[in-house]
């Protein structure tokens, strides 16, 4: 019995190592099965997040790509956008002087008009006084032995005759034409006659082309007999 007791002690103790061996040999295996799922689970997670990062570093610099283009697009359009400016402002200028050439053309046609108009009315008068020269052509002729003759475009040659009491037939004869103001201008006098300038100048003031013809005509007959 004692020794029974002691056999069953020993049974007990070596049953007591083998299970402390058994487990942990299976401790040792989970331990190590669990290190190993660690390990892969760390791996496929590495390989993953590696990947992702890789993808990640590609969108970055396809980004900083999109950023250079559009800044170089950006200094493009303000290139652009200050040469159109600069064509604009040409542009206005040009306009401007469009306008100014198209205004200064407009007062030349208008003042061209004008001295047109101021040159047709002096014509005119010009033409009016010689008419009413012509009109009274007869009378003169008639009366005063007065020959008158159209020479050099729109002059008018005036001779007298029976003048001289001893030379009925010698001539005394001037010239008459209107300057650009409008006014009588005598251009010849022969003989001269100092009173000349004074008729010329008493014809314009009064208008009176009969008395202007009457006293040149006076002043010859004074002439002929010094």
């Amino acid at each position: 019995t004692e020794d029974e007791i002691t056999l069953f002690e020993r049974d007990m103790k070596e049953f007591w190592i083998q299970f402390k061996i058994s487990y942990s040999t299976e401790q040792i295996n989970q331990t190590s099965a669990l290190r190993d799922l660690c390990k892969e689970t760390i791996e496929a997670l590495s390989v993953k997040w590696s990947k992702k990062l890789k993808e990640e570093d590609l969108m970055i610099d396809k980004i900083q790509e999109y950023n250079n283009e559009i800044l170089q697009q950006s200094k493009y359009v303000a290139e652009k956008e200050e040469q159109l400016t600069e064509i604009k402002s040409k542009l206005n200028q040009e306009e401007e002087q469009q306008k100014n050439l198209t205004d200064s053309i407009q007062e030349l046609k208008e003042e061209l008009m004008k001295k047109m108009e101021i040159k047709s009315s002096k014509n005119e008068a010009a033409k009016e006084k010689l008419e009413r020269v012509s009109k009274i052509k007869t009378l003169f002729k008639e009366r005063l032995g007065l020959e008158m003759r159209r020479i050099h475009g729109e002059q008018l040659q005036f001779i007298f005759r029976h003048i001289d009491h001893k030379d009925p037939d010698k001539p005394y004869m001037f010239t008459l034409s209107i300057n650009e103001q409008g006014d009588y201008a005598v251009t010849s006098c022969t003989p001269p006659l100092d009173c000349i300038a004074e008729l010329q100048l008493k014809l314009r003031e009064t208008n009176n082309f009969s008395a202007f013809v009457a006293n040149i005509r006076k002043a010859f007959t004074a002439l002929s007999y010094k």
